[in-house]
């Protein structure tokens, strides 16, 4: 299964791709979530249940426990597909319930499309990063940065590192490396909270990230890193060489690679800090 996260009147919606079977398993919590508004949607699917035999019957039957991620950590949640979905929507008192069915169906189209043409996938992730304001620089350099975090990501899965807290672990080596700050830490700074720290990434702080993510996929290829330790000693290196190449870039220009500034939206809809 592909791990994605889909968005329906600016709520975040997760989901998994299974290709095995051509289906995509949407987060039911997160549906009801954007549906209802709850300030507590996993406590109104449970009253939902409670009150509906027959829903709590079916959701019970049909609806599988699939891993997704939650606030930079993987969890279980309910899912459904496309049918099990329109089920539980026809539960929920929403005035968005339609709109909901015509957007569950787009997506489900556009999933076709992009396995027969994965070129699409890339346009619509552009798409959405200029309907959130991104200039073209920073969609550029976001995209380019996500290619080389693939590449490495792809070599830790196939030289031992298999759990997600791995994965976590590596990242924050490299992160702290570089930055002197822990992901944590750096979300601290921007005012962010469950969102992606990359997503509220400067374009300055975007090139910095893949030049230690890069340079640490070279050293691990370089020495043939295998498991765990092995590839935590290349990551700190990689990490270490996009922390020289800053240290230098800001004595150079007088200008502070790490910033607090973010996208995030104010009251008023305006971005809390412009990013460059």
């Amino acid at each position: 299964m592909s791990k994605e996260l889909s968005v329906f009147e600016e709520k975040s919606i997760r989901r998994y791709y299974d290709a095995k079977n051509e289906s995509w398993y949407f987060s039911l919590v997160d549906i009801v979530g954007a549906l209802t508004d709850s300030v507590n949607p996993t406590d109104y699917l449970k009253k939902m249940r409670k009150r509906d035999e027959d829903l709590n019957s079916y959701i019970g039957t049909n609806c599988p426990q699939v891993a997704m991620s939650s606030n930079g950590k993987s969890r279980k949640t309910l899912a459904g597909n496309t049918e099990n979905v329109l089920r539980l929507v026809q539960a929920i008192p929403s005035s968005k319930a339609e709109p909901f069915k015509l957007w569950l169906a787009k997506v489900g189209h556009e999933r076709l499309k992009e396995i027969q043409n994965p070129g699409l996938s890339i346009e619509r992730a552009r798409e959405n990063w200029r309907k959130k304001g991104r200039s073209e620089k920073w969609i550029q350099q976001r995209m380019a940065g996500q290619e080389i975090r693939d590449r490495l990501t792809d070599f830790w899965k196939s030289n031992g590192v298999e759990s997600y807290n791995e994965f976590a672990f590596l990242t924050n080596i490299i992160h702290q490396e570089w930055t002197d700050l822990t992901i944590n830490k750096h979300k601290e700074l921007k005012g962010l909270k469950s969102q992606n720290l990359r997503d509220h990434m400067s374009e300055t702080e975007l090139i910095f990230s893949s030049l230690a993510e890069m340079a640490a996929n070279f050293i691990s290829e370089k020495i043939n890193a295998n498991g765990l330790v092995q590839n935590a000693k290349a990551s700190k290196k990689g990490g270490a060489i996009a922390k020289k190449a800053r240290v230098e870039f800001e004595t150079k220009t007088g200008k502070s690679v790490i910033t607090g500034d973010n996208f995030l939206a104010t009251a008023k809809g305006k971005k809390r800090k412009k990013l460059n």
